[in-house]
């Protein structure tokens, strides 16, 4: 079940919290619930991945994008994502989870997640999103001006554009045998 407590949290938590731009850092803390864990008495990389969309939520709460994709009646999906696991999140671990658009490019907004115990990263995340409407992708630009925005889009971080590239190779849809 989605953690739908956990997302009412994110709410009020953020609802009123300073403004962000979209490429600012949205840092929240969680904790591992008994819920979170698989068999190996860890959080479970899916649900890793169910705390990242808490993250974005927080992220386009405080950067203005949940009011505009409900004024433009636009969603929101997730194009493709690589993540890296390095550590165990142990039942009742508290960690902080940082969210942040790193860029965009025509179509996509890129962002980069990460969960943190302590100093140690156990988490991280490069995902490539999109708005949309009416089932096709809304241009980044378009998005950009409707936050009010007139940035030109920063150049990626070369770990993000080679992460762009190299996925634009892979075969699609892919072979079945």
């Amino acid at each position: 079940m989605y953690p739908l407590i956990r997302m009412a949290k994110t709410y009020f938590l953020f609802r009123s919290a300073p403004r962000l731009p979209l490429l600012g850092t949205h840092v929240s803390h969680h904790m591992c619930w008994p819920q979170d864990i698989d068999i190996f008495l860890e959080m479970n990389n899916g649900r890793v991945l169910t705390m990242f969309d808490l993250g974005r939520y927080g992220l386009s709460l405080r950067s203005g994008l949940s009011e505009v994709l409900k004024t433009q009646r636009w969603g929101v999906a997730v194009a493709g994502s690589s993540t890296r696991y390095r550590k165990r999140i142990p039942p009742f671990a508290r960690f902080e989870m940082r969210t942040r658009g790193v860029g965009w490019d025509a179509r996509f907004i890129y962002i980069e997640q990460s969960i943190w115990l302590g100093e140690d990263c156990a988490a991280h995340a490069l995902l490539r999103t999109c708005v949309t409407e009416g089932g096709r992708m809304v241009p980044t630009d378009r998005v950009i001006e409707a936050l009010g925005q007139t940035v030109a889009p920063p150049p990626l971080p070369a770990w993000v554009s080679n992460w762009v590239e190299a996925d634009a190779t892979r075969p699609w849809p892919p072979t079945t045998s």
